[in-house]
């Protein structure tokens, strides 16, 4: 029995990395998803690797002020300070502590709730912590004095129950607005159908009670973030399209939110197009359907959005508002992956711009930005889900903004080493460890057939070439020699003694160093 099982396992990873390499572009799966089938995780990334891939807005530094924390997903700031963050794997609330002792990393976490239902969303009133589980809205007393006080001062109550649960989209993300009404997101069941249940691809409204529940929206696939602009009070929520339909199409969508508005889904997507699948029939609904305010490219899956609020934050994002693009899994190329700025101006126009980027290179992804939100005195803090961290932004001291000014500034991020070897990380091997080396490793690469995967001459048809270019740009040799005992899946692992895997990265260096 445990061989056919065992044959099963073994099926199942293989036909994942067969559809990875050779299915149209619709059905690719690859990035963290593949990762995920195939049982590789991801850990924190080191200083070192933040410093040369990530690339925040100017002004601003990042670095990690959490890590450790499994399936790290919505975050929000109590009304005395303490951070909190949503694990909906776990079945916890946690308490991110601050930074006392001023190394620029929190001091440690704990529970603060545990024995819930895949939380996801968090907000604050009324003495109360209410939660978004997956079936239902919770609410916790709690007491606190200032930061890093907060506990449970009673029990767990449910004053919603009977949501429907489960299905493709689980989370629950909530959120009172400045009417004082608590507004809920429930997600579609599935990639696209007819719901069943009305109150399915939805933001719900209730009275902090749990009373008074009304369909406040509909027509939104899987709206998980949404915020209201202030000065306006406008809500704006964003929203996943739907998968399989090719790289392009359809866009995510950032949507402004009225009272008993309809957003097309599932009979249409985008700027109202006909669902292939779905349309035909439906004219009069999609007629009728509002169309987004904004388009993110298609799969970028924006989840959660703050304003900026804080009069502290960099004057360039004040009112601005910033989403997080969880990243791409069915696209032939990986994209999102980073966090992003909207800007109106005063037509009402909206300008996307970069604030976090660099957790994807190609299909090296390190990590995927979930949630964002404001931590005063121009700080901001990004939740990541697949490296387990949460990640601080923070205005760049005089000193920091010095050494990025007479190091080059953005473009210094892409080199490694020191200044003799930024440019050939190979230099400091002597010339004839260098011809050996590299000889020894152009073997190598022949003997464990790499180029199948990165020559398009060697290629199968059909199959995706991965090419290899800019590794000097990316890797010393120390690090690529290190790579090749944990590579970015699907490319295999080999077991190679050190001195092999040194002789190939010298080998790749010295011809895709460009």
């Amino acid at each position: 029995m445990r061989r056919w099982i065992l044959a099963f396992v073994v099926l199942g990873v293989v036909g994942v990395g067969a559809c990875t390499l050779l299915l149209p572009d619709g059905l690719v799966v690859k990035g963290p998803i593949l990762n995920s089938i195939l049982g590789r995780g991801r850990r924190a990334p080191t200083d070192a690797l933040i410093a040369r891939r990530l690339r925040p807005a100017e002004g601003l530094s990042v670095s990690i002020f959490a890590d450790g924390i499994e399936n790290a997903r919505f975050m929000r700031l109590s009304p005395g300070g303490s951070l909190l963050v949503s694990q909906p794997r776990t079945g916890r609330i946690l308490l991110v502590e601050r930074d006392a002792d001023g190394d620029g990393r929190s001091d440690g976490n704990r529970v603060l709730v545990d024995g819930l239902d895949r939380p996801h969303g968090l907000d604050f009133r009324g003495g109360h912590l209410y939660v978004g589980e997956t079936g239902a809205i919770a609410r916790i007393p709690y007491r606190e004095s200032g930061p890093d006080t907060i506990e449970a001062a009673g029990p767990i109550e449910r004053i919603v129950e009977g949501l429907p649960p489960g299905g493709n989209h689980w989370s629950r993300t909530l959120r009172f607005g400045p009417d004082g009404g608590l507004y809920l997101h429930v997600g579609s069941s599935c990639n696209v159908c007819e719901e069943e249940d009305p109150r399915r691809a939805t933001i719900l409204r209730f009275e902090p009670d749990g009373s008074g529940g009304e369909i406040y929206a509909s027509g939104l696939r899987n709206s998980v973030g949404f915020d209201w602009q202030p000065g306006t009070n406008d809500l704006y929520a964003t929203d996943n399209g739907r998968d399989l339909l090719g790289d392009d199409f359809p866009p995510c969508e950032l949507n402004r939110i009225e009272r008993g508005g309809f957003y097309g889904w599932p009979w249409a997507n985008g700027d109202n197009r006909p669902d292939p699948d779905l349309g035909a029939g439906h004219e009069a609904e999609i007629a009728r359907a509002i169309p987004p305010a904004h388009g993110f490219r298609a799969h970028n899956a924006p989840l959660g959005i703050s304003f900026v609020r804080d009069p502290e934050a960099p004057a360039a994002y004040r009112d601005a508002a910033l989403v997080a693009l969880h990243g791409s899994w069915n696209r032939s190329e990986l994209h999102g992956y980073k966090v992003v700025s909207l800007h109106w101006n005063p037509a009402g126009d909206i300008e996307e711009r970069d604030f976090l980027t660099g957790f994807a290179e190609g299909d090296d992804v390190i990590g995927r930005p979930v949630d964002v939100i404001e931590a005063g005195d121009g700080r901001f803090y990004v939740s990541d889900d697949y490296a387990g961290v949460i990640y601080r932004m923070a205005p760049q001291s005089a000193a920091e903004a010095a050494r990025a000014s007479e190091s080059g500034g953005f473009f210094d991020r892409f080199r490694t080493g020191s200044s003799d070897d930024r440019t050939d990380p190979l230099a400091a091997l002597p010339a004839a460890d260098r011809r050996a080396l590299a000889s020894r490793g152009a073997s190598l690469f022949d003997e464990l057939a790499c180029g199948t995967c990165h020559v398009a001459a060697q290629a199968e048809a059909g199959a995706v070439v991965k090419p290899l270019r800019e590794l000097a740009g990316r890797y010393t040799l120390d690090a690529l020699t290190a790579y090749f005992l944990t590579p970015q899946s699907p490319m295999p692992i080999f077991d190679l003694p050190e001195a092999d895997r040194r002789a190939l990265a010298v080998h790749l260096l010295e011809t895709h160093g460009d």
